[in-house]
């Protein structure tokens, strides 16, 4: 087996960049030198250990317009949206950084005569961080930091389709001065990555991918008693009542549901709409989604990119086929898209009515620009049709009525639960899901908690 991986361009199919992956050697030599350096980081404060991590988000920052074009090559989404990826990555880097002191603060108990009682948390050793190509900054750095706060050291493997972004952090923390072997990065095969999940000196991964590698990663890491995160599949739903403000419902659940061309965890996919709104619904989005321009990712005025490749962009045209054959009505012109060519990875978006769950489209993830809508009656329907799913991410309601959107939030099966917002992610909360939709948990003061470990010091004090 060759042990180059090329990216290959959505933009125009180019070999965009060729990298070496590493060698039984190079793998052994990172993971020595982050096992090594992990006993002085760990030893560091956390406002040291801070101020390392502040360093390397300045360097994001004077760098953000060439970011976002190697985005636009390496997984086509439009370079307008690209600087937008790194504010992103700031604002989450920024949160776990500034709570790092109190979320990692010793737990003091109660006094008890005669006793000192307190719990601390302690760093793991070497997280191994698997990242996918989508976000590619935002889901890495939801792990790298807190990861790094904790006193942990990182050992990052991006995705074959994004490998800059991996140089990209170690580019940040080398300019951020950080020790040696405190972050490293590795180009790296499937075989050589799940090597890697067995070595004896990884502690934790986090994962982000899909169901089917978060079982692979699962099966390397068995009977080896480490901590996984995994941050899988998502078919994420969104319901419109009929008290809905309609105009704001719309473009708010279109952006959701079409922004990075539809390839995204938390990004909608089908959508319940209350009957007495559902036919403006169809028309209002419509008319939005009409308004897209699909074309190169480096083009300006382009809002809707290429898929990332022509086989994911053929097995969403495949899943809307299906479901046209079984009476879904499409109602996007796609001669409105000329660049929207079959067999390529520029695909037209799609908007889907009179869809049920008896359809891949309501049930199996898309990851592309297409939403499936289903006409409900009733409160009880939708929340019914909305945990009727292998995952769950995140679920929204879109109502005026606050009071009954949360009691209906409370019976939806999520990790997440937004009321009038969709796909976004709040780094104060814990991000997390339920079902295939993953375990575990990144982003807030419970983030640390799965990259640390408790220690109990029950201590008993003697008179003199």
């Amino acid at each position: 087996m060759s042990n180059i991986q090329t990216t290959i361009s959505p933009i125009d199919g180019s070999s965009y960049v060729t990298r070496e992956r590493a060698n039984s050697s190079q793998i052994e030599t990172a993971i020595n030198s982050a096992s090594s350096a992990q006993q002085q980081w760990r030893a560091l404060s956390v406002a040291q250990r801070a101020a390392y991590c502040d360093k390397m988000l300045a360097y994001f920052d004077n760098n953000a317009a060439q970011i976002g074009e190697e985005l636009a090559w390496m997984m086509g989404r439009p370079i307008r949206y690209g600087q937008g990826e790194v504010a992103g990555m700031h604002e989450r880097a920024r949160h776990m950084i500034d709570i790092a002191e109190s979320a990692l603060a010793t737990v003091q108990l109660a006094d008890k005569p005669g006793f000192i009682r307190y719990i601390k948390r302690e760093a793991l050793g070497v997280v191994f961080v698997v990242a996918p190509w989508n976000f590619p900054y935002l889901t890495a750095v939801n792990a790298i930091i807190p990861a790094l706060m904790a006193g942990n050291t990182v050992i990052l493997k991006h995705s074959a389709q994004t490998p800059l972004c991996a140089e990209r952090f170690a580019a940040a923390f080398a300019e951020a001065g950080l020790p040696e072997g405190v972050f490293q990065y590795l180009h790296l095969s499937h075989e050589d990555t799940s090597k890697v999940i067995q070595n004896e000196h990884i502690a934790h991964v986090c994962f982000t991918g899909s169901v089917a590698a978060g079982s692979s990663i699962e099966k390397s890491a068995a009977g080896r008693f480490i901590g996984l995160g995994l941050e899988l599949g998502g078919k994420d739903p969104a319901y419109v009542r009929a008290d809905v403000d309609l105009d704001y419902a719309v473009e708010t659940v279109i952006d959701g549901a079409f922004f990075n061309s539809g390839q995204s965890c938390c990004g909608i996919e089908r959508i319940y709409v209350d009957a007495a709104v559902h036919d403006q619904f169809i028309e209002k989005a419509t008319a939005l989604i009409s308004q897209y321009k699909l074309g190169r990712a480096d083009d300006q005025e382009t809002t809707l990119g290429p898929m990332v490749k022509s086989a994911a962009a053929d097995f969403v045209r495949s899943q809307i086929d299906e479901a046209v054959a079984a009476g879904a009505v499409c109602h996007i012109d796609e001669a409105l898209f000329p660049m929207s060519v079959q067999g390529s990875a520029y695909m037209a978006p799609q908007l889907l009515s009179n869809c049920d769950h008896s359809m891949r489209i309501m049930t199996e993830e898309s990851f592309g620009p297409v939403v499936a809508v289903h006409k409900v009656s009733s409160d009880q329907q939708a929340i019914e049709l909305m945990n009727d799913s292998e995952f769950g991410l995140t679920a929204s309601i879109f109502t005026r009525d606050i009071e009954t959107g949360v009691a209906l939030g409370e019976q939806l099966q999520t990790g997440t639960f937004f009321i009038n917002r969709c796909d976004y992610l709040d780094p104060a909360l814990a991000w997390t899901g339920v079902k295939n939709s993953g375990r575990g948990c990144t982003l807030s003061s419970m983030g640390f908690e799965q990259l640390t470990r408790p220690k109990s010091f029950h201590i008993k004090t003697l008179s003199a």
